[in-house]
C-alpha cells in the first residue's frame, strides 16, 4: 500500500486526506442521522398522551429531558402555548429550519469532495506524463524503464482520484435523502402535535 502511494506522486497526499474526511463525515452522519436520535417513536406517543390529557406542563418537562431533534422543536412551540396557535406554529417552523440545518450539516462536504477527487487524480496525471516527457527528452525514448515511473503515477493518481470520489458521490446522495427523510417526517409530527394542541384547544 504505501508502495502505491508513492507511485502516485504529490497528488496522492491531498487524495488520502479526502478520503479520511469521507470517512470521518459518513461516519458521523451515519450516527447523528439515527432515527430514533431524530425521531423517537416513545416520546412521540407519551408527548402525544400527554398532550390529549391536556398535560401541557407534563409535556414540556418531556421535551426538556429528551435529546432528540423533534424533542426541541415541539418544546419550542409548548412554551408559548396560551399565546395563540400562530406562535406556537412559528415557533416550531424556526426550530424546525434550525434542526433541519443541523441535520443536513457537513453533507455538503462529500459533494466537494466527490468533485475534487477527480480533478487531483488529474493533476496527478499531468504530473506522471509531464515526468515521463522529461524522461524522453532527457534520455531519448530507447528504453521504456525511464517511462514506467511518470506512466505509474498517472495510473495510480488517476485511479485514486476515482476511488475516492465515487463513494464520496453515492454517500452524500445517501445521506442527503437520509436527512431529507427525517426532516420531511418531523414536519409532519409538527403538523400533527400543533393540530392537536389546536383541538384541544390549548393555545386560546
Amino acid at each position: 500500500m504505501i508502495d502505491l502511494i508513492l507511485k502516485g506522486g504529490v497528488a496522492m497526499y491531498p487524495i488520502i486526506l479526502c478520503s479520511i474526511v469521507v470517512l470521518a463525515v459518513v461516519l458521523e452522519r451515519l450516527w447523528v442521522l439515527r432515527r430514533n436520535r431524530v425521531i423517537p417513536e416513545e416520546f412521540i406517543q407519551s408527548l402525544e398522551n400527554l398532550i390529549s390529557q391536556k398535560k401541557i406542563s407534563e409535556a414540556i418537562f418531556l421535551c426538556q429531558g429528551n435529546h432528540s431533534s423533534i424533542a426541541r422543536v415541539i418544546f419550542a412551540g409548548l412554551k408559548n402555548v396560551g399565546k395563540g396557535l400562530w406562535l406556537v406554529k412559528e415557533s416550531i417552523e424556526e426550530r424546525g429550519a434550525r434542526e433541519a440545518v443541523i441535520l443536513e450539516k457537513r453533507v455538503a462536504i462529500l459533494s466537494t469532495i466527490a468533485t475534487l477527487g477527480p480533478l487531483l487524480g488529474l493533476f496527478g496525471t499531468v504530473s506522471g506524463v509531464i515526468k515521463s516527457f522529461n524522461a524522453i527528452s532527457i534520455h531519448g525514448s530507447n528504453d521504456p524503464m525511464l517511462l514506467a515511473g511518470g506512466i505509474a503515477e498517472a495510473l495510480v493518481a488517476t485511479a485514486s482520484g476515482l476511488a475516492v470520489a465515487i463513494p464520496a458521490l453515492i454517500c452524500h446522495r445517501f445521506l442527503k435523502d437520509k436527512a431529507g427523510a427525517l426532516i420531511f417526517d418531523m414536519e409532519e409530527y409538527s403538523i400533527k402535535i400543533v393540530e392537536l394542541l389546536g383541538n384541544n384547544s390549548l393555545t386560546d
